[in-house]
């Protein structure tokens, strides 16, 4: 056999590997497609409503949640501002919220026996109760419970973890499958007119490329809030010391309670154990009461909008805590409710390194690190998901054969597809769910298959 000969046919079956290699890719791409995309449209579309979520509440929920400023006019006490919400609407009060600006209300949890619990709105100068909602009842509360599935149980929360896993193998082989290979268009500009497959398959390409960093930051940073991975990673960070961080000292007696169980906090604080009132102090007839709690907060120097969740039980603890915009501003402080001390006080000075970065990384999450910057670029990246799902669903439907499903065929050599399948293998490993859903994926691909096998018999 001559040398030109073998040149040949090594550059023949270069070329059927690299062609194999794609195929493979495309394959995996458009099976990642189908099942990510429906989610990252829903995901899209509340995420980027959401980050406005302090703006829309404005708008919509002005009458309850503004109120017009009284310059010089001193503010009610809290207390009193309890009683009036109480005397609107009785029941128990579990939560007083500082308004965390001069024209914002004071919100006031009340659990009631008819109608559970509830948001009292008052106004801070002059005690009027303004309304009641739902607690969470906001619009926003309704968007971000439908961007995290929660409506729908935990099992139909774990898909987002397995959209969120999906969403990273499909933007890794997106970016094979964009890679220059001698074309001309297609890579950063858009050839031809939406009448044309070539226009919606540019544009998914380009969209993609460009927001492709975005997706996996947000796909990332979304993964704490998951049910599985996202809970087991909890347990590891944050798993010793009763919850709280290393060095943080919790030399005080402990509740069984959890401060997630009592007031909304941070990712890196839902295991964090709620500390006991010195049983010493126990005898005491009465507690420090709400107005020198917060008067306590207040010198302390919690930023304004904190909340206060009051002591249920004897060995109760006052509750200060505030996530404001700004991560340096984030603290939980616990008082014994007989003698007011600080039992516990940590910011996010006190969060370990890991703690800090999935921190840093949820505050951006929610458009809330960088300002109104931080919204912007999001809401675009959102929008450029939907125009990625958009010019996906055209461009397969252009290509689909007529009575199929248009699947990219398999590679001819099949060890390429099985290799390719042991590297997202990996990703399954690191991801639990996605590891179950490519087993499943697999299984469908398979039966595929075979009925177009038999169908061609």
């Amino acid at each position: 056999m001559s040398d030109l000969t073998i040149g040949r046919e090594s550059v023949g079956a270069s070329v059927r590997s690299a062609s194999d290699l794609y195929r493979a890719v495309w394959r995996w791409h458009f099976y990642a497609g189908l099942l990510v995309l429906p989610f990252m449209i829903t995901l899209a579309i509340t995420g980027g409503l959401y980050l406005f979520k302090d703006e829309i509440d404005a708008v919509i929920h002005s009458d309850l949640k503004r109120v017009e400023v009284q310059q010089g006019a001193s503010r009610a006490a809290p207390s009193a501002i309890v009683a009036a919400a109480l005397a609107a609407h009785p029941g128990t009060p579990i939560k007083f919220t500082d308004p965390a600006t001069p024209d914002a209300t004071a919100e006031i949890t009340v659990g009631t026996e008819k109608e559970g619990k509830l948001v009292v709105y008052v106004n801070p100068y002059t005690a009027q109760v303004l309304g009641a909602l739902p607690d969470r009842g906001t619009v926003t509360w309704t968007i971000r419970y439908l961007h995290s599935l929660k409506y729908f149980g935990n099992y139909a929360r774990m898909l987002i973890e397995v959209a969120a896993g999906w969403s990273i193998l499909i933007v890794a082989t997106g970016i094979y499958l964009w890679w220059p290979r001698r074309q001309t268009g297609g890579v950063l500009s858009v050839r031809g007119t939406p009448k044309r497959r070539v226009f919606w398959r540019d544009l998914h390409a380009v969209t993609g490329i460009s927001v492709g960093f975005f997706i996996i930051f947000l796909a990332i940073t979304g993964m704490p809030w998951s049910g599985v991975w996202g809970g087991k990673v909890n347990e590891w960070a944050n798993g010793n010391n009763f919850g709280y961080p290393a060095g943080v000292r919790v030399a005080v007696p402990m509740s069984g309670e959890h401060l997630d169980h009592v007031a909304k906090t941070s990712w890196s604080l839902e295991q964090a154990q709620v500390p006991q009132s010195a049983a010493g102090n126990a005898h005491r007839s009465q507690t420090i009461g709400l107005d020198d709690a917060v008067a306590t907060f207040d010198r302390l120097g919690l930023h304004r909008g904190y909340a206060v969740n009051t002591p249920t039980t004897a060995d109760g603890v006052f509750s200060g805590s505030v996530y404001p915009d700004d991560l340096s501003q984030q603290r939980v402080v616990h008082l014994d409710q007989y003698s007011g001390k600080p039992l516990i006080d940590m910011s996010y000075a006190d969060y370990g390194p890991l703690g800090k970065s999935l921190e840093w990384g949820i505050n951006t999450h929610l458009g809330q690190q960088f300002g109104l910057a931080n919204q912007l670029v999001l809401l675009a990246a959102c929008l450029a998901v939907i125009l990625l799902a958009v010019s996906a669903a055209v461009m397969w439907w252009k290509r689909r054969p007529a009575g199929s499903l248009g699947v990219p065929p398999m590679p001819v050599d099949k060890r390429v597809f099985a290799g390719l399948i042991a590297i997202l293998a990996v990703g399954g490993i690191v991801f639990p769910l996605v590891g179950l859903s490519l087993i499943v994926m697999l299984a469908v691909d398979w039966v595929y298959l075979r009925t177009r096998k038999q169908r061609s018999v």
